[in-house]
């Protein structure tokens, strides 16, 4: 085994066969953490974001409409938790909001939620890693300047342990959100029993609001504007009814319980980390975050501070874990269904869908180079694709239950009609609200995704009528109807690679021919008195080339009537091409053949065939006086 291959099966483990599917599947304690990361992490910027709204404009008028935005927040996740587990019952094959759109609303409203949603799992992986950045900076300022970099690094680390495996990626991955929500949860309690018991409510000097801090300075599109920008805590709730499949039987009771858990997290965590921020007054900070200020606020600098910054750093980046759990498996149900490239819906050695992850991981470093690694920028982009694909979720729920009319279909269709208006309302407050800050570049960007799923699929659907036979014609197939075989074989020089691509031409047929292109006058001499020398009656055909142009060369005279082919000949190049031992090596030869075939592969009835010629391992040569070499 080469070293890259045993380099690549310790970073990447080991293939697993298609029976070990079984295994990699996640009960509820492994599951909630991957797939409910995105929704728990928010807790570590959604807070900041709503103050980032309200503190500039009415100062300390933001603590008091803070809490009721929050719950308002807490609200429609409540919803979107009831609704989703609505979405398990009844496509529990997973697939989320483009299967319910499919099914119930047509397909160019499931390509809508499909695109939504691959943006909105691109920015997921983006902000979560710029917030954890940002975490990381916040305790060690001295790293500010590296954000970018560390972004890349945490980004690349992620890719590695999901091409390892769902289920190894769950053991590496799940045990640091647990440890988050434990130490928010010891951050929340602290803190309340320290404001009860008359602690300072600290108000940092860095509060400067512009505007008047009175009730008067509230108008409507301030507040909506705020509740938009806090809606990245409610992103993410999806993932679970995506990945339902990824679940050990029965499968959709444990998403559900999954969902039962992500409900009570978010009011706890989310929910807590506002109380404390509306009780102590904190205000936002570039180089502080929320949780770091309360985290001083409650214990002081200490242990405390980079338990915290720690946590929260790996949930942050673990909330990218989440998509890369729904992502690949959202375009590999695309995939099925001709939309995507169907190498997405492959299962890679490790029976996850790598090319889903690499896509995933390109994508998002690719935002975060653009972006600088900027949480603020970046979640402007977020939300709009999710909201989107809520809606239509919601929307297509509701004329399901409509069809179905099962037992409690009424109630069921009552819940999902409440999270489509919503989150319809929702993605109509931050389109606008964002608009002008980067949510138009989703509004163009789904669009534009769309127009290439539709173009794929048309490309599909176009390959597979021209392959298509029908039965009726494949009776009438005559496979014994023969053809002429017309063979010219390309050479430089005669050497045993020619002579055996020559040999192996005769024995297909006798209508063969030698064709070498003299890029130089009087270069061929040599070649032809070697030729003389054989004992054969093939054809030795020579063209002059004075631009040095083979491969063109050869076009033209297949092209021409120059050859010896009949009418209805089928006519094969076959090209003697030698390979080393070391791939590094074939980049000191030309490789002509190579381009010839990527040449000829263009022309219609043309086979082209490769003849291999193996060579041994290199003989170390040393020189004589004379400059002869000498085997060592």
């Amino acid at each position: 085994m080469s070293l890259f291959r045993r380099l690549g099966r310790f970073v990447f483990g080991r293939s697993m066969s298609n029976q070990q599917l079984g295994e990699e599947k996640l009960n509820v304690f492994w599951g909630m953490p991957i797939l409910s990361s995105d929704s728990i992490s928010s807790v570590a910027y959604a807070v900041e974001e709503i103050l980032l709204v309200l503190v500039p404009v009415i100062g300390m008028a933001s603590f008091i409409w803070m809490p009721r935005i929050a719950l308002a927040i807490i609200a429609l996740m409540l919803i979107l938790v009831f609704s989703y587990r609505h979405v398990v019952d009844a496509y529990p094959n997973g697939g989320g909001a483009y299967v319910v759109a499919k099914e119930n609303l047509g397909t160019i409203y499931s390509l809508i939620a499909g695109a939504s949603l691959s943006v909105d799992y691109v920015l997921t992986v983006a902000v979560s890693i710029a917030a954890a950045t940002a975490a990381i900076t916040s305790a060690f300022p001295a790293l500010f300047s590296h954000r970018v970099g560390i972004s890349l690094v945490i980004i690349f680390l992620l890719a590695v342990g999901n091409l390892r495996g769902i289920r190894e990626s769950a053991r590496v991955f799940s045990l640091p959100t647990y440890a988050f929500i434990l130490t928010i949860v010891i951050l929340v309690g602290s803190g309340l029993v320290r404001y009860l018991n008359g602690g300072p409510a600290i108000i940092p000097a860095t509060m400067t609001p512009s505007a008047g801090t009175g009730l008067g300075a509230i108008s409507f599109f301030l507040v909506v504007r705020a509740f938009a920008s806090g809606c990245s805590a409610v992103t993410g709730v999806e993932a679970v009814s995506n990945a339902v499949p990824n679940f050990q039987a029965p499968a959709a009771r444990q998403a559900k319980t999954v969902y039962l858990w992500l409900a009570v997290a978010i009011v706890i965590c989310f929910g807590g980390v506002a109380l404390l921020a509306f009780l102590y007054h904190i205000v936002p900070d570039p180089r502080q975050t929320v949780i770091t200020q309360l985290t001083l606020a409650v214990f002081g600098p200490g242990a405390m501070l980079y338990l915290l910054a720690t946590t929260t750093a790996l949930i942050l980046a673990l909330a990218a874990n989440t998509a890369y759990s729904g992502f690949p498996t959202l375009l590999s149900v695309i995939a099925q269904d001709g939309f995507v490239p169907r190498q997405l819906s492959l299962r890679g050695h490790r029976l996850n869908f790598n090319n889903g992850i690499v896509l995933l991981s390109l994508a998002a470093a690719l935002l975060i180079i653009v972006f600088q690694a900027d949480t603020h920028l970046l979640i402007s982009l977020y939300a709009v694709g999710v909201f989107t694909s809520f809606t239509l979720s919601q929307a297509g729920m509701v004329l399901h239950w409509r069809k179905e009319r099962s037992k409690g279909w009424v109630l069921k269709g009552l819940i999902n009609g409440l999270g489509a208006v919503t989150t319809g309302v929702a993605v109509t407050v931050i389109g606008i609200t964002k608009f002008t800050e980067g949510a138009w570049i989703v509004l163009v960007v789904v669009p534009v995704i769309i127009a290439i799923m539709m173009r794929i699929k048309n490309h599909y659907l176009s390959v597979a009528e021209q392959l298509d036979i029908s039965n009726d014609t494949l009776a009438r197939i005559d496979l014994r109807t023969t053809h002429t075989h017309h063979v010219i074989v390309p050479i430089d020089s005669i050497n045993a690679m020619v002579i055996k691509a020559l040999r192996y031409a005769r024995s297909l047929t006798p209508h063969v021919e030698a064709f070498h292109v003299e890029v130089y006058e009087g270069e061929s001499d040599k070649l032809l008195r070697k030729w003389a020398m054989l004992d054969t009656d093939i054809p030795l055909i020579v063209k002059y080339s004075p631009y040095r142009e083979v491969v063109n060369l050869l076009t033209q005279y297949i092209d021409s009537e120059e050859h010896a082919s009949q009418p209805g000949d089928i006519i094969t190049v076959l090209l003697p091409q030698f390979f080393v031992s070391h791939r590094w090596e074939m980049a000191l030869h030309n490789n002509t053949s190579l381009f010839i075939a990527n040449a000829m592969l263009k022309k219609r009835n043309v086979v082209v065939s490769i003849i291999p010629f193996y060579l041994e391992d290199l003989k170390v040569y040393r020189f004589s006086k004379n400059n002869k070499p000498l085997v060592q």
